[in-house]
Parts: structure tokens; sequence; C-alpha cells
């Protein structure tokens, strides 16, 4: 059926710019989506379509375990499979964009869901050994609890869309989800739009690949001053030089990038340098060893190298961020959170009382357009109140039936705190860097706080703390990729209650092979057995380095031994940033991070703002769409990044294959050849390519 000039007209100003600004005139009440709401028959809930997302779920939440516990690291899914569910469903007769965001929105769950589950729950095994912390990683229990966290996730958004998605429209960009509409739209319209976006996707893939296997780029150029340096000590400039966080960057604009990496030039070069100047190694080394992170002061290792017959560090700088820097960030996250709850509290309230008075009209509520049907509002409801109910009735979870009760209660009550709050933060700079692991401190801190005013102290109550910590981490994790897949349907225009009822689907497809995966890396071979290794995950295949800092955090919090100066620190920093008219949260999430994620998201973020000087500067029209010729490439370098990281990944889990691999890195030839201040630089002068590549697409006239 053609379709008007007047429709086409609108589809071109479809989706907002990446960077949150004023100057976005676009309201929700003028927002047209790509598919009119009027449009009844475009398929979208097809059995094809779910079917192929389930399969992406199980592959992507699979590979995510795998990576997470490996490297502590995950890679965002949304907009691969956007990518992967074009060109396969063009194979088996041709999609539409509604079936294939269908597909996206099913597989993206896995990751999620997979980030949550293996950033907490491998803390089971390491609790005090009294509390038989270990009997409870079955395959049920990680079954049960990532489930469960994955469902709350998407019930909690229900009624947070229409305030988030809708309300915030011109103001929260959810960088992935408009990135992933525009694959999606680019993929649809063909032409020139799809041959930008997909030329980012070759460009990343190609440069990853050569990062990631071949390693002729290195991965994390470094400038660190050394710590005996009298003016400057462990003063630390990096960065992750990858296409996904320059992608990220472009879209989310200068300002918001700025703020981001301002918290990490705090953390790196003030604060470390600071405490390198005062606290002597041997402090640092006994605090390490509070925290779990080094066995003894009088073994080396750690992740800052130490060294116990010298009494020094490697690398002093990483040394002190695990040591005190990431529980001041855990603290301003953890504030800021609270104050952007604060703030966002009346829209929240509305947005309830919109959906009970949807509710309460019945026939009328019927009558909404397709694109405001969310799941009623008595899902959300009996769906919480049903969740308490399963917590306290299943035997093989922590605790006594009052105790899990409680347990119940307290995951709704945080969950959706921490919802509101992830969704809120992925808004702003997306959800490969949604700060999960400082939200989870946050709530075991709460937690742990209840349980020790009721009396609960001893060692037992330590799985059940671990419980709620767990699901809530796999709930905000879930809830952030939600919320861009949610932004993805606005923007296509997508039926919500499709996209809900999708994201329930891939959380059960994702509990049963998370489950799966992970008792199977955790299974030691029989020579391990014979030395006494019960677990492969704890060990150096799998350090599982999250869940481990939270086992320590529950066992320090129940036994009265958490460093509250450093995370009452962190809360002040955030209440400054807020009396300075700074947004905190973004602020804090920067000064948690590693310099080496925010640095080059800003660069992204700088190029933009470069971009669009020049532009006004020659007084050319400052192209505010997501089909922009920069904001397209930007898209396929997040796509094309995260898509060799995921083949990588897969690639990596079989040993045969994985040793090809490394035979093909050409690491170590360059390391003799330039050195490493030379391999370095070499990474530098690739990624700068990269950013003049960048610059000169969004110089482009815009073939929107």
């Amino acid at each position: 059926m053609p379709e008007t000039a007047k429709t086409e007209a609108a589809r071109n100003d479809v989706v907002p710019t990446g960077v949150a600004s004023s100057e976005v005139a676009q309201t929700a009440a003028e927002f047209q989506p790509y598919i009119p709401s009027e449009r009844t028959d475009v398929a979208e809930f097809t059995p094809k379509a779910i079917g192929i997302g389930v399969v992406f779920g199980v592959i992507f939440g699979a590979a995510t375990v795998y990576l997470a516990l490996k490297a502590g690291l995950t890679v965002s899914a949304s907009i691969p499979i956007a990518v992967l569910a074009i060109s396969l469903l063009k194979k088996l007769g041709g999609s539409t964009i509604l079936e294939n965001n269908v597909v996206q929105t099913i597989g993206s769950a896995g990751e999620s869901i997979a980030a949550g589950v293996v950033f907490t729950l491998p803390g089971f095994l390491f609790l005090s050994t009294d509390s038989k912390g270990s009997s409870f990683f079955e395959y049920w229990t990680i079954f049960t609890l990532a489930l469960l966290g994955g469902v709350l996730g998407t019930l909690m958004m229900v009624p947070l869309r229409r305030s988030l998605i809708v309300k915030e429209h011109a103001n929260l960009p959810y960088p992935e989800g408009t990135a992933c509409a525009s694959v999606l739209i680019a993929g649809e319209k063909g032409g020139d739009l799809a041959k930008i976006a997909f030329q980012g996707v070759g460009f990343a893939f190609v440069y990853a690949l050569l990062q990631k296997i071949v390693k002729l780029i290195a991965e994390t150029p470094a400038l660190v001053t050394k710590q005996t340096n009298k003016f400057f000590p462990s003063a630390t400039l990096n960065g992750d030089i990858t296409p996904e966080y320059l992608g990220v960057g472009y879209i989310v604009g200068p300002k918001i990038a700025g703020v981001l990496v301002a918290g990490g030039v705090l953390a790196w070069l003030g604060i470390i340098p600071l405490l390198a100047s005062v606290v002597p190694p041997d402090t640092i080394a006994m605090q390490l060893v509070k925290l779990g992170e080094l066995k003894s002061i009088t073994s080396p290792g750690s992740s800052g190298g130490w060294d116990p017959v010298t009494h020094t560090f490697s690398n002093t700088a990483v040394a002190i961020y695990r040591a005190y820097v990431r529980q001041i960030g855990a603290g301003a996250v953890a504030a800021g959170g609270f104050i952007t709850l604060l703030k966002t509290l009346p829209t929240i309230v509305a947005a309830f009382k919109e959906s009970l008075s949807s509710f309460k009209e019945g026939a009328a509520a019927v009558a909404q357009k397709r694109t405001e049907r969310d799941l009623p509002i008595t899902v959300v409801l009996f769906g919480s109140v049903g969740l308490v109910l399963v917590m306290a009735a299943l035997p093989f979870l922590p605790g006594t039936v009052f105790g899990r009760l409680l347990l119940g209660i307290l995951i709704v009550v945080f969950g959706f705190f921490f919802v509101t709050v992830a969704s809120r933060i992925v808004g702003i700079i997306g959800s490969s860097s949604n700060p999960i692991s400082g939200m989870t401190i946050a709530t075991l801190m709460a937690t742990c706080l209840i349980f020790v005013g009721i009396g609960w102290t001893g060692d037992v109550y330590q799985p059940m703390a671990l419980c709620v910590g767990g699901m809530v981490c796999i709930a905000a994790a879930n809830a952030g990729a939600t919320s861009q897949d949610l932004k993805t349907g606005y923007l296509v225009g997508a039926t919500p209650r499709a996209q809900q009822l999708g994201l329930m689907i891939g959380a059960v497809a994702a509990a049963i092979v998370i489950g799966l995966t992970m008792k199977l890396l955790d299974t030691p071979t029989e020579a391990m057995r014979a030395q006494g290794v019960e677990h492969m995950i704890g060990t150096a295949a799998f350090p599982a380095p999250q869940g481990t800092l939270m086992a320590t955090l529950i066992k320090g919090l129940l036994s009265f031994n958490l460093d509250w100066q450093f995370v009452l620190v962190g809360v002040f920093l955030s209440v400054t940033m807020e009396l300075c008219g700074v947004k905190s949260l973004s602020f804090a999430v920067g000064a948690y991070l590693p310099l080496s994620t925010t640095a080059p998201i800003f660069v992204g973020g700088a190029i933009k703002g470069l971009s669009d000087y020049m532009a006004a500067r020659k007084g050319e029209h400052v192209e505010e769409s997501e089909l922009g010729p920069g904001n397209l490439f930007s898209t396929g370098l997040v796509a094309g990044g995260a898509l060799a990281g995921v083949v990588v990944a897969i690639l990596s889990v079989n040993e045969g294959v994985s040793a090809a691999i490394t035979k093909l890195s050409v690491e170590q030839p360059l390391h003799h050849a330039v050195g490493e201040s030379g391999y370095h630089l070499i990474g530098v002068l690739a990624f700068a390519f990269m950013g003049f590549v960048l610059y000169r697409i969004s110089r482009k006239p815009s073939q929107a």
C-alpha cells in the first residue's frame, strides 16, 4: 500500500537526537512513530519473530555468562540482534520492522538477565563456610532467581514506561534504544541510510577483530605516572578504545559525556594520586585483604599486583581504586540514585494514577491507541504479590518461610527503586555502562542494615541477603535493557504490550540457559577434582570478580566490619554536585566506572560537539535526527563492536578454537619491535583514525 507524502515526511523526523538537550522541541504529543498508531495491519507478534528471538536470547545469554565470569564484562545485545534479525528474516521470506523489533526485544533479555545473574549469584560460593552458601548454588535456585528477577524488572517498567519513555522522550536519549531504532528503520528503508549504518557496522567489526583477535590495536592504552613520582604519583589516563564506546559517546553528545568523564577525572586524576601520596602500600594491601581482593598481606597477587617482598604494587592506581574508590563510587551512585528518585517521584505517581485510571475506565482503555497499550496495571500488582508468595513457598531458597516472605517484600521494594534508577541511568549513558554492581552494593547495604536491625547477624543470613541483592541486580539489569527496547518500540511504532509479553518470554528462555551454562562452566575436570577443586568459578579460569565483591560486602556488613567513611564520602560527592547544579547521578556513575570506560565515550561526545560547532559556524542546519549520517555511522560502530565481542566470546568457549585465536595475535612481536609505548601509540592512532572517519561522515549532508 503506497504511503502518503505527509506520512513519509513525518517519518523523516521520527527519531530524536541522542543528545539530551532543551533545544529538542519535539513533545510527546507531536511525536509520530515510524509505523503510525493507526496502522494495525503490520505483522508484529508472530510465531516466527518469537521463535527467532528465543534462539538469539539463548545464544547471547550463554555468551554473556562466559564473558562475565571470565572478565567481569558484558556486551550489549539489542543492536547486534536487530542487525542479525534484519538479515536472517529477509532470507526466511521477509519481515516487517515490528517483527524485527520483537526479535531484538526477546533476544536482548538473555544478555541483560545473564549479566545480573553472573555479577551476583556466584557470591554463594564465596560466603562464610558456616553459611553453607555453596549449597544454594544449584540449578533450580539459579533458574528461579533469574526468572523472578527478570520478570520483576519487566513488570516494574510497565507503569514507568509512560513517564520515562514517553513524557521524557526529549530529555532521555536512551542511546542504544535510539540507535537500535535507527538500525531497524535504516534496514526497512534501504538505500543510503542502510548503507551508512552498515558501513559503520563493517568498519567497527573489522576494527574490533583487529583489536580482540589479531591484537594489532591495543585494547587499553594507558599513561600512568610512577608511584615514586614526587609531584603526581599513580595518576592514570587510559581508555578502552573500542568502536562501541566512541559510538555511544557521539550519540549521547558532549554535555552528558563531559559530566560523565568528570567523575572519572576526579577519581583517577584527583583522589587516587592524593591517596597514593599519603597512604602507605601496606595499609592499601590490608584494605584489599579486608575486601577479599587479596588473600593475605604476605601473599602476592590482587588486581594491583602486590609484592609482599618489596611491599609495593605493580599498579598502585588500580590497587587504590579497588581498595577505596569503588566504595566511594558506590556511595555516590546510591545517593545520586536516591536524589534522582525523589526528583522523579511526582512523575512516577502521576504515571501510576494514569495506569489505574485506564484500568477503572475498562472499555475506554480498550479504545487506546495501539502504541499506548501496556499490560494492565493489575498484572503488575498481582505479579508482585505472586512473586512474594512464590519466594516464601520454595523450600530450596535460603531461610524460613517467614524469612523468605520478608525477602520477597524487600525485593519488590528495592526492585522498584533501582528499576527506576537503572532506567534513568541507561536513558543517559546506555545499558553498556549501567553500573548495576553499584546499585547492587547499595541494595546489599540497605538489606544488611535491616537484618542487623532485627538481629539477623549470623552467618546463616548471608545467603538470604545475597538473594535480595541478586534479584534486585537482575531486575535492574533487565529493566535497563527493557527501557532501551521500549524506547526502540516507541520510535518505530511498536505495541508496548507485545514487547512486554516478549520480554517475559525472553526471561523464561534466558533463565533456562543461564542456569545450565553456569553449572556447566562450574564443573571441574577430573584432574582438578583430584586436587580438591570443587568449583571452577572462583579459580583463575573464571574468577567472577563481582560475585567475590558482593560476598565480601555481605560478610563485612553482617559482622559490623564495613568502611562507612568511604561510602559517606561518595554520598557527599553527589550532594556537592547537586548543590552545584550538576546532575549527580551522571557524575557519580563516572566516579564509579573506570576512566578507561568514560574517556573514550567523552571523545565520541567531543566529536559530536565539534561537528555541531562547525555546522553552526558555517550556517548549516544542525541535524537533530538519529537518521543523520553521524548518528547512523555511530549506530553502526556500536553494533559492529558489540557483534565482534559476542563472536569472540562464543569462539572462546571452545579451548581448541581459543588456542587457534591466540596464535593469530601479533601483540608480542609488536612489543618486541616498537616497545610497549609504541604498541599503545599504534592503538591511539587507530582510535584517532576511527574518530576522524566518524567526524568526516558526520559532516556529510543528511540523506534523511
